[in-house]
């Protein structure tokens, strides 16, 4: 595993007062073109032991998943808290993100708990007066409609960052919102309409108020149908976007023309200086809108084929990355199911270099050329070649 380089300007301080500009530039992750940018987004509901401590203070760039430390600390929030004190004890400059969704009632939050217990309508409820659920049949919604919910939202957030431990916010569920169809089935038209002019009004906010010293990162491109613009019309508000099932196809295109999409929409919004945080699975997605797509993922085995699908994948983020792009190759995101989990690769650790200039497309077929690796990729065939210098 890779230490990025990193220098004391990379560091968030929240006990001195710096000009807006200065805040904006430490809170962006340490980034090195010297070896493969690495991401980490991991979920454990008890303590991390010191091993994976260690591992986890090498990255840049980490989002704790919900359910962090929950069972050893009583919530999720104190879990993530206590994970990102040790491993900034390690290494003060990783940028660790408090997970927290837009809009879904995960389990395991304490003050979640609390706030819905005494305000029992800040639950969605549907068109028959009845809890709004995933598909599971058991998680709920928080109701960002309404004004004394958001600003619960925000307030919570706004506390876990005071934090020192603490660099920024991971927001999931963002598409869940955006998109028409999935609450339009739940709650009907004109609620769901009133649930998105909440969470535009819930995300002004939180950028005023965090904006300068915290990095925001919303689970947001997607080469979608619906979005205009594969979601990049909505980064205004954020610093970056997570990515997730980058390569998985679908709304009636072909598997290429969809991942040509998302080539364009990473490379165009890399090249704008925003975050990447690309998570891109191993092993096979697992069906289930509760399950989520990278959440879970197939066991993978450490063989031949998988350094295959490897190849691939690194291909992929090469051809999109610049500066302050990161990614993580998986197989779930739950440590203790995870056959990836405290591995490295011969990958990660060979030369890469700066790029010489941006990939080049010809078809289905992209190449880019770094100081120490020339990329070769066909994403009709699902092949690629990183040929080391």
């Amino acid at each position: 595993m890779i230490v990025l380089a990193l220098s004391l300007s990379s560091c968030k301080s929240k006990n001195i007062e710096t000009s807006s500009e200065v805040s904006a530039q430490n809170k962006l992750p340490a980034f090195s073109w010297d070896k493969m940018p690495l991401y980490m987004h991991v979920r454990k509901s008890t303590a991390f032991t010191n091993k994976e401590i260690k591992y986890l203070a090498k990255f840049p760039l980490i989002t704790l998943e919900k359910t962090t430390g929950s069972k050893t600390y009583g919530s999720t929030e104190n879990g993530t808290l206590a994970a990102s004190k040790a491993i900034k004890k390690i290494n003060p400059y990783t940028k660790v993100l408090y997970y927290k969704n837009v809009v879904i009632n995960w389990r395991g939050y304490k003050e979640d708990d609390l706030f819905l217990k005494e305000n029992p309508q800040a639950y969605l409820f549907n068109t028959l007066s009845k809890k709004a659920l995933m598909s599971n049949g058991r998680t709920g919604f928080f109701d960002i409609s309404q004004e004394y919910v958001r600003k619960y939202w925000l307030n919570h957030v706004k506390k876990i960052t005071e934090s020192p431990f603490i660099d920024g916010v991971f927001m999931d569920a963002n598409i869940k919102v955006l998109v028409p169809g999935f609450f339009k089935n739940k709650v009907g038209v004109e609620k769901q309409k009133a649930i998105k002019a909440g969470y535009f009004s819930m995300m002004k906010n939180l950028k005023s108020q965090l904006g300068n010293d915290n990095l925001l990162i919303a689970n947001m491109i997607r080469a979608r149908p619906d979005f205009k613009n594969s979601g990049r019309e909505f980064l205004k508000y954020f610093d970056g976007s997570y990515l997730e099932g980058f390569d998985k196809g679908g709304f009636g295109t072909t598997y290429a023309d969809y991942l040509a999409k998302g080539i364009e929409a990473f490379q165009k919004s890399a090249r704008e200086g925003k975050v990447i945080a690309m998570s891109i699975g191993l092993g096979k997605s697992l069906k289930g809108e509760h399950i989520g797509i990278d959440d879970l993922r197939e066991s993978v085995e450490i063989n031949e084929n998988l350094n295959s699908r490897l190849d691939y994948v690194l291909a992929l983020f090469l051809v999109c990355a610049e500066k302050y792009s990161y990614v993580y190759p998986h197989d779930g995101y739950k440590s203790n199911t995870s056959a990836t989990w405290l591995k490295t690769f011969p990958q990660y650790e060979k030369p890469l270099g700066k790029p010489l200039g941006f990939a080049k497309r010809n078809g289905y077929i992209y190449t880019r050329q770094f100081e120490h690796l020339d990329v070769w990729l066909d994403i009709e065939n699902k092949t690629a070649k990183l040929n080391y210098k």
